[in-house]
């Protein structure tokens, strides 16, 4: 769970000025859903996006 607030500190956070918490939280939805759940590739999940890896593997 460290790495993924660290991955989301350094690859959205880190140099973005956010208006509002409301518009923080938003950004960060966003960066979850459409970035790192369809295209990151960890290798504790045979380097396959978690959307592929649950298809594979259900």
């Amino acid at each position: 769970m460290e790495s993924f607030y660290k991955t989301i500190k350094s690859e959205l956070i880190q140099g973005s000025k956010f208006k509002t918490p409301e518009q923080t939280r938003k950004e960060i939805f966003k960066y979850i859903e459409l970035y790192y759940n369809t295209k990151r590739m960890p290798s504790s999940l045979d380097y396959l996006s978690p959307i592929e890896f649950e298809k594979t593997y259900s």
